[in-house]
């Protein structure tokens, strides 16, 4: 395990609880919902074969076993394994790293790398994910990738009341090369363009790909309502543009998160892994 890794690893192990995440804000309940949402609309119906990389405690692969899909679930953090297969339903689950996947080819109808993406700074390690999730996933099958949008952090800021000087001249340095300043709260990270993230998954042999922009332009007005008496009609109005500009190549970018979608060739047309 390299340096970043163990870095990662550290994070989630002594310094943050993933499990709590998707409960905590409003961002995080607009993701957690049209997360769920798309992925009931692209996943093939149950019982699909599925490998949820890099899926944490098993917030996403214990919705799809309850809904009869058969999960796999392999993540870096034992922790997140450990608590993926205890939850309920269980989830089969083991330690791995998406870069290289224990996995035969061809096996899976979808795979989902819902955090991998994010956590790999150089791009050469981001394609190597995409990759492997192309060359365990049947031709015809789906790849589904998270990414975290290029300005998401900053928009947080501003929404929140933290927008310091110091955040802004970050923000500036983001719009150049997309990593996240190590010093912040949050592990060694890459911020995605929306364009990038498709031109990635381009490479990477998918084709068909669409970006979907999870919690929409309106997400930073459910945060800043957030303790205020309007919260909830605030928050339902805000999934509700969600849904509808969910594609709006104009809106993609103004969403905190970014969720590609593409398909594996059938065929000839498939590219050997990358890497």
């Amino acid at each position: 395990m390299d340096q970043h890794s163990r870095d990662i690893v550290e994070h989630y192990t002594l310094r943050y609880r993933e499990d709590a995440r998707l409960d905590s804000r409003p961002q995080a309940r607009l993701e957690r919902t049209r997360t769920r949402e798309l992925l009931r609309e692209l996943l093939p119906p149950a019982p699909a074969r599925v490998l949820d990389v890099g899926g944490g405690p098993g917030v996403y692969a214990r919705t799809l076993v309850a809904a009869g899909h058969r999960v796999r679930l392999v993540d870096l953090v034992s922790g997140h394994v450990a608590q993926a297969a205890g939850g309920q339903p269980p989830v089969d689950a083991v330690v791995a790293d998406a870069r290289a996947l224990p996995e035969e080819d061809d096996h899976y109808d979808v795979t989902l790398l819902l955090g991998p993406l994010y956590h790999l700074v150089r791009g050469e390690d981001r394609l190597k994910a995409l990759g492997e999730a192309v060359r365990v996933t049947r031709p015809g099958g789906r790849v589904v990738a998270a990414a975290i949008s290029r300005f998401a952090g900053p928009i947080d800021f501003a929404a929140t009341g933290r927008l310091t000087g110091e955040a802004v001249q970050e923000a500036r340095a983001l719009l150049t090369d997309g990593v996240n300043d190590p010093r912040s709260n949050f592990t060694p990270a890459y911020f995605h363009r929306t364009e990038e993230l498709r031109d990635e998954c381009r490479v990477a042999g998918l084709t068909d790909v669409v970006v979907h922009g999870l919690e929409g332009p309106a997400w930073t007005a459910a945060e800043a309502a957030a303790n205020g008496p309007l919260a909830d009609v605030v928050f339902s109005g805000a999934l509700d543009l969600a849904r509808v500009y969910t594609s709006e190549p104009a809106l993609i970018a103004a969403s905190a998160h970014l969720l590609a979608t593409g398909l594996v060739p059938a065929g000839g047309g498939r590219r050997p892994p990358v890497g």
